[in-house]
């Protein structure tokens, strides 16, 4: 959540930043009145408690006639405090519900716009002209099926469309993208973990999952769980409702799990294959700084994300998210889209986001920085989304007898091998 002295002091950079992200601008308003009504019931909880208290101390002291007026007095302020803490406590409630619904506010340099109006800061790699090596590219699901490593078919009839199971050396893929991807992540010094898919609501709701993105989210209701969409979640919520010494920062951590997706909205979009799924494993890096070492700490999380990139040999490029295709907790958003062949166009594969404050608020994450209790900054990068970057891997190194060529950086993972070949049926 946003800070709300920033909200009282300068309500029309909130007012602009719900407008940018397409987002309601009258919310801005109506948290302010029930602020204000918060701040106002509680002066006069307070009033009343005070008065209370006077009374209290002075009844005791009191002759028999005036004793009976007192208590009789007491009795009200009773009826009074009452009610002014159910008015407290409905106010506190009232300014909490808007304020969790307030996106995060945009970082000024963001394009503001919708899903296509991101901007294009860099470009690596070359894409390969498959015309002019004679052949034409297959997609990722027919590569895979003729490498014995994708089953979408059997994967529909388990658990239906969306669902897949990876096998042979599909599965050694992954495993070998995981330790790679790991590999590099504790060099750079994040803590490897392991995190829990199921969490509670609290965690969900404190890193801005249950707003916007609500209808993307699988939720147990017998059991109140829900199913992480990214380790983001766990990991946001690691260090909820503790301080951290500012001296130790930053903490970083790169955390593989299981992911689900509901994927709403996408009815006939990206049905063939891997690519949009509703179950896939994922490392993420996930960062906690000092607030004023959150842009750098940003930059640096695209960095090891090209990195990664790079050392697959993938083309990609880098994109500036518009304001209106922001999640509710990023202020801004870099997307690294590597090239897919078959689809002759650059798609997502890994994010970096800036959260500033606003998960650590909603999580009571503080540091503590020389006497001053505050909260911290959050970011998270994704690492590796691994169904899409094996259609990415296997689309791009495709040759032409249908085999795929292996990347080095991979190779060490997966038995040396330089080639992944079709198997016979």
């Amino acid at each position: 959540m946003i800070d709300l002295r920033l909200l009282r002091e300068d309500p029309d950079r909130v007012r602009a930043s719900q407008r940018a992200r397409g987002e309601d601008v009258e919310l801005v308003d109506a948290l302010l009145s029930a602020d204000e009504r918060r701040r106002s019931s509680g002066v006069r909880f307070d009033e009343l408690r005070s008065e209370q208290k006077s009374l209290g101390r002075l009844i005791p002291k009191a002759s028999p006639d005036e004793r009976a007026e007192l208590l009789k007095k007491a009795e009200q302020l009773k009826s009074d405090v009452k009610a002014a803490e159910a008015e407290q406590n409905e106010a506190e409630e009232e300014a909490r519900r808007l304020l969790l619904g307030l996106g995060n506010l945009v970082h000024p340099d963001v394009p503001v716009g919708g899903e296509e109006d991101f901007v294009v800061l860099e470009t690596h790699g070359t894409v390969r002209d498959f015309g002019a090596e004679g052949f034409e590219p297959k997609d990722h699901l027919e590569l895979g099926e003729a490498l014995g490593a994708i089953d979408v078919e059997r994967g529909a009839k388990v658990s239906g469309s969306r669902f897949y199971y990876l096998t042979g050396v599909g599965a050694l893929l992954e495993l070998a993208l995981v330790n790679a991807a790991m590999a590099q992540a504790a060099e750079a010094g994040f803590t490897p973990m392991l995190t829990p898919a199921l969490v509670r609501p609290r965690a969900m709701e404190g890193t801005g999952f249950l707003g916007q993105a609500a209808e993307n989210v699988y939720h147990l209701e017998k059991d109140d769980f829900y199913l992480v969409g990214t380790s983001e979640v766990p990991l946001a919520a690691y260090h909820m409702d503790e301080i951290v010494d500012g001296g130790k920062l930053p903490l970083r951590y790169a955390g593989f799990s299981p992911c689900f997706r509901r994927e709403a909205g996408t009815y006939g979009k990206d049905t063939r294959g891997i690519f949009r799924v509703h179950q896939f494993d994922k490392v993420e890096m996930f960062s906690y700084v000092h607030p004023d070492d959150a842009e750098s700490e940003h930059r640096r999380l695209l960095e090891w994300e090209k990195q990664w990139l790079n050392a697959l040999e993938l083309p990609f490029q880098v994109i500036d998210v518009a304001t209106g295709d922001l999640g509710a907790s990023a202020s801004r958003k870099f997307d690294c889209e590597a090239w897919i062949p078959t689809q002759g166009r650059y798609r997502e594969l890994t994010s970096a986001s800036n959260c500033d404050g606003f998960q650590a608020r909603r999580l009571s994450v503080r540091m503590r920085d020389g006497k001053q209790v505050k909260p911290l900054a959050t970011l998270n990068g994704t690492l590796c989304a691994v169904p899409r970057t094996i259609v990415a891997i296997l689309e791009n190194h495709q040759l032409a007898d249908g085999s795929v060529r292996v990347p080095e950086v991979l190779r060490p993972y997966l038995g040396n091998r330089e080639v992944l070949e079709p198997v016979a049926r």
